[in-house]
């Protein structure tokens, strides 16, 4: 068994508070809305998402200016901290977004492999 990193321990936390503000959106059609709406201060990814998913949730953070973050856990690991088994996150508020981001890296998002 993986034993957790302290950043992920960190991020379980954090994403656990978010959660309980009501301010984290989880899955992918929730994240969407999130973007589309205006919403999503930030999107973070599970580190074992498929490529398929990661492609779809560059292409909606692409779609609407929002912020793409690897958040250095695995679904199991955001499933023990939040109480959901998700591999996509939208921080919904400014500080809890600011605090999540200054840790993680950003994913670069390529606009020229959408096909549009």
């Amino acid at each position: 068994m993986k034993v957790p990193s302290n950043n992920a321990k960190n991020m379980g936390g954090l994403f656990s508070m978010c959660r309980r503000a009501g301010k984290l959106c989880m899955g992918m059609d929730m994240v969407k809305n999130a973007c589309a709406g205006g919403e999503a201060c930030g999107v973070y990814v599970a580190s074992d998402l498929s490529e398929k998913s990661l492609k779809e949730a560059k292409y909606i953070c692409y779609k609407n200016g929002v912020k793409l973050y690897d958040a250095d856990m695995t679904m199991q690991q955001i499933a023990d901290s939040v109480g959901k088994r998700s591999g996509v996150l939208a921080v919904c508020d400014k500080g809890f977004n600011k605090k999540a981001s200054s840790s993680l890296c950003e994913i670069p998002i390529d606009p020229t492999a959408f096909h549009l």
